[in-house]
């Protein structure tokens, strides 16, 4: 049964908006079509601004944008930080026990559910808030305040619907992965090809005209993204396509038919990309409300506010719209990566403070995950054994394959957590286009979206297939 705490939000079950899940097999075409008019609407939405602002420059939040799916100024302006918050808070609670939450049973998922899409709308409101207090949009006046603060709760509430419309089987995979995924190539794309500040056309330029040497194009001209970046963009694709495909492969058989045989294979990276989404969740909260206090408390210089000085300090770079809130010290300061190698060399044991932090919130995040998301080896065992499957050599009993699995779970969780975040890392030391988080995203949402498309095609073609996909 669900604990005390998921039964407070099963009153509002009935009055909070719901994407129905389709009472009929939805075929390929369609599923393509609403997945395609998905990302549509959200591309309209990061292109529609915010009526009442005035939209300043981005500032070190710029990085994070790009892996919330956020676009500044815009009716995505959170983007789906609320509900990746949302969903870190409730997974955190449950991996730690402190809700009573049986994911096996049918009502206690529907209340979890129903819980994480109220948290969802509640920390939307709350981020809301965090923008208008904190200063993001200026001083403004309180009737204005009220008709922005509606447009981001409803804007996110659209979002939320977006997302369940694609999860509930209208469309393929999930709706957050595709618009991180789409907000990734958008930022690749122009800095790579913008007139204004591409690195092939805007920098270029400049160079060949002469009022910029070679070697500020190489290595980053301010505005300009670097061929550094570049290259480091591909190599760390060709890293991340490779530590994708890492694995380690158990033999099984099946005890129904003597002969058939198969493997269950434990990948590097087995709790896939989550722990760097919830670690970026934490790191731009940490930013959002730092900020914001700091902006309640009258913009203190460091040094006249102990706790203030510990959570973080700001200080405004640049003048008119071209200014921007950069951290100087505190705890945000190193939850925020250098964006380049001359960042890096200019504060190295920031880099490195950093690189510490995030490799230490993977592991712990990857380790949560393993628990709450079913994937231990205690629950993978019993599937196996409830599938008819046993490794040769061994009895088929759930304790059995358990005492195997924890040989290799265990220890690849903790190293998959540190290679994305090393991946992530050292990516952002050197520039890349669209964030090293940005990147390890794009590329492990391209190769699942591969596999459903893979599948789901061939489940269409042959419907026999779909009782072995679970379809």
């Amino acid at each position: 049964m669900a604990g005390r705490f998921l039964n407070l939000f099963k009153p509002i079950a009935r009055i909070l908006p719901e994407i129905k899940a389709p009472e009929r097999r939805i075929g390929f075409n369609e599923k393509l079509f609403w997945t395609a008019m998905t990302l549509v609407i959200y591309l309209i939405m990061t292109e529609v601004p915010l009526y009442g602002i005035e939209t300043t420059a981005l500032g070190e939040l710029a990085a994070l944008r790009i892996i919330f799916a956020s676009s500044r100024g815009s009716l995505m302006e959170l983007g789906i930080g609320p509900i990746v918050t949302a969903g870190l808070i409730l997974q955190l609670l449950a991996g730690s026990d402190m809700i009573d939450c049986d994911m096996s049973r049918a009502e206690d998922r529907s209340l979890f559910t129903t819980t994480s899409k109220a948290f969802s709308i509640i920390l939307t409101g709350v981020q809301a808030s965090a923008y208008i207090i904190g200063g993001m949009y200026g001083a403004m006046p309180g009737a204005a305040a009220v008709i922005v603060f509606l447009q981001l709760l409803t804007a996110g509430v659209i979002v939320m619907l977006l997302d369940e419309l694609v999860q509930k089987g209208w469309g393929f995979g999930s709706g957050i992965s595709l618009f991180i995924m789409a907000g990734v190539a958008q930022q690749i794309f122009w800095q790579s090809f913008s007139p204004g500040t591409g690195l092939f056309v805007g920098g270029l330029s400049i160079v060949l005209s002469g009022s910029e040497p070679i070697t500020s194009w190489i290595f980053g001209m301010g505005a300009y993204p670097s061929l550094i970046g570049f290259i480091a963009t591909v190599v760390a694709f060709v890293i991340i396509i490779y530590m994708e495909g890492v694995r380690v492969e158990l033999p099984l058989s099946y005890a129904g038919y003597r002969g058939f045989r198969s493997r269950y294979p434990i990948k590097l990276l087995y709790v896939s990309n989550l722990p760097v989404i919830f670690a970026s969740a934490l790191f731009a909260n940490v930013y959002f409300f730092s900020q914001m206090f700091w902006s309640m408390n009258g913009q203190p210089t460091p040094g006249r506010n102990f706790w203030l000085d510990i959570l973080g300090q700001f200080r405004w770079v640049g003048e008119g719209e071209q200014s921007s809130l950069q951290p100087v010290g505190g705890l945000v300061y190193y939850v925020l990566s250098p964006r380049s190698f001359s960042h890096v060399m200019a504060d190295p044991w920031k880099a490195l403070i950093y690189l510490g932090i995030l490799i230490a919130f993977c592991v712990v995040f990857s380790l949560t995950w393993l628990e709450v998301g079913g994937l231990d080896p205690s629950t993978v065992a019993k599937q196996l054994v409830g599938a008819g499957m046993q490794i040769p050599g061994y009895r088929r009993s759930g304790k059995a394959i358990e005492s195997v699995l924890k040989r290799y779970i265990p220890v690849v969780t903790i190293l998959g957590g540190i290679v994305v975040a090393l991946i992530s890392g050292v990516s952002d030391f050197f520039g890349v286009f669209g964030s090293g988080m940005g990147i390890l995203l794009s590329v492990g949402i391209v190769y699942q979206y591969y596999e459903i498309l893979v599948r789901e095609r061939a489940a269409e073609i042959y419907p026999a297939f779909r009782r072995i996909f679970g379809g």
